[in-house]
């Protein structure tokens, strides 16, 4: 007969935190929120680290380019979906990376026998009212001028006349060598006035350019998530049929980090995909595993595996419907806490530690924080992005609400056969384990981080902690009863909503 297990099957709306003794001092804004990606051998620093705990599921309706450039610019980590064609995913990735901090290579440029009406059409298609004109018209060719939308009136001067006749030549431009530090490139801006630097190699080629824009918006963020290059690092998801093309194309594109996207991990065919990425490129790729719920998944992906990190959860989404198609799954809040379990004595026994990423079961900012004070190193979501102003999805006014499209990974409209069979040659999906539905437009990625960091690090200092290990290290957690819930909420009072008075006293109510 079946197995049945004693224990029961938990979320996080069961549990609550015990305060416990908050520190003179302790401060939001001094609350280290950095969490490792990859695994971390003994007392060596992590090979790869995210500044704040959060990244974006590998999903169509989620993990676009400008979302993937919004989350890192915060901090975090976005996973590019693998559901596309192998070049359309790389080309997603090669955009976001080259959103480099300072250095920028310009992608609007001319030549000096363009005409003015050419160069306008040019920084309307692009935004960019800054060019570089080069002998060859390229982003790498010799630099001889500047010209800008302050060098000449559309509705007044002669649109036909040449670039040449109106750019800042190059023996009036102020220019970096190649080699130059961001440091030293933003003095020389401040020194001379200047909006844009261009980075000239000892030929005279164009390089690169600084902005005096991104050296504000950097300021603007101090935690974005950069890498050697002072590029926006970028995750991408693979699948298991594939990865021996997907991988080297992904990694020539600049992927930081790589996960496997699958709706249970706990699979043969993932371990052939990790152990393969290891024999090819050692343990210079971090890869992540998963969706697990148990110990004995935990193991199969690290211990067999060589995963670098585990993803615990299986039809927690709010899309998810594979608990109720298939019958498999497990409460988010026991599928955590037992891989946590098994991370915790495997990093006693090996001193090699394992990063968690808590995937789905989050309906709120509380459950987050109760997620990473069960012990996930990060989490990852999924509608709290879909519902923001950077998500892929167009807007969409419904009885006067702005909503987003968002739908499953595991739906028709998603198309990404390849989790369901390994025939190719068919596209009968037989069943979905995922909806398509609609949510609220939320505000933007910044905003609504904001607001859920603010929580996290408010309830870190109720605990005493300054980081999130020591977080994990310190929480307490009391499961609650139904009728404490009722307790946690309003009762008693009235509340305004929607121009009228609502009674919420309980207190002879006779409903």
């Amino acid at each position: 007969m079946a197995t049945i297990l004693d224990d029961i099957s938990r979320t996080f709306s069961e549990y609550l935190l015990i305060p416990r003794l908050t520190r003179k001092g302790q401060r939001p804004d001094q609350i280290d929120l950095s969490t490792p990606l990859s695994a971390v051998e003994g007392n060596n620093a992590a090979r790869f680290s995210i500044n704040i705990p959060v990244v974006s599921a590998c999903m169509q309706s989620v993990s676009g380019t400008r979302l993937a450039v919004a989350l890192a610019r915060q901090g975090g980590l976005s996973f590019i979906y693998c559901s596309q064609a192998i070049e359309t995913q790389a080309e997603m990735v090669r955009l976001v990376k080259s959103h480099k901090a300072g250095f920028v290579q310009s992608d609007s440029n001319t030549t000096k026998t363009e005409s003015l009406e050419g160069v306008l059409a040019l920084m309307g298609r692009t935004g960019h009212s800054t060019v570089p004109v080069t002998h060859d018209g390229t982003a790498s060719g010799k630099l001889e001028g500047i010209i800008t939308d302050k060098d000449f009136w559309e509705f007044e001067d002669d649109l036909t006349r040449s670039v040449g006749e109106h750019m800042t030549p190059i023996e009036e431009v102020i220019f970096g060598r190649e080699g130059i530090s961001l440091r030293e490139a933003n003095q020389l801006l401040h020194k001379h006035k200047k909006d844009c630097l261009p980075i000239l190699d000892d030929k005279g080629h164009l390089t690169a350019l600084v902005f005096k824009k991104d050296y504000e918006d950097h300021r603007r963020h101090p935690l974005e998530l950069l890498d050697e290059s002072k590029r926006l690092c970028v995750g991408a998801a693979v699948n298991t049929h594939d990865y021996q093309q997907r991988v080297p194309a992904l990694l020539q594109a600049g992927a930081d980090v790589f996960c496997f996207d699958s709706s249970d991990g706990f699979n043969e065919y993932q371990l052939d995909g990790i152990r393969w990425i290891r024999e090819q490129y050692g343990n210079d790729i971090v890869i992540g595993g998963g969706n697990v719920v148990s110990a004995e998944g935990f193991d199969f992906l690290v211990q067999e595996g060589g995963a670098d990190f585990v993803k615990v959860g299986i039809g927690g989404g709010s899309i998810c419907i594979t608990r109720e198609q298939k019958g498999i799954g497990r409460g988010q809040a026991s599928a955590l806490l037992e891989v946590v379990k098994r991370r915790d004595e495997y990093h006693a026994e090996t001193g090699r530690y394992i990063p968690i990423c808590s995937d789905g079961g989050l309906a709120n900012d509380t459950q987050v924080v109760v997620a990473l004070a069960m012990g996930a190193d990060f989490v990852m979501m999924g509608r709290y992005f879909a519902m923001t102003e950077e998500s892929p999805t167009p807007k969409t006014s419904i009885n006067g609400q702005m909503y987003k499209p968002y739908w499953g990974e595991g739906t028709r409209r998603a198309q990404n056969w390849q989790r369901y069979s390994e025939d190719m040659s068919t596209r009968d999906l037989k069943f979905e384990e995922g909806v398509d539905a609609y949510v609220p437009l939320v505000g933007t990625t910044a905003e609504v981080l904001d607001t859920t960091l603010f929580k996290l690090r408010g309830t870190m200092i109720n605990v005493g902690a300054d980081s999130l290990a020591e977080f994990r290290e310190q929480a307490v957690l009391t499961l609650v009863s139904e009728q404490s819930v009722i307790e946690a909420g309003t009762s008693n009072v009235f509340q305004f909503n929607s121009g009228r008075i609502v009674d919420d006293n309980s207190w002879g109510n006779p409903n």
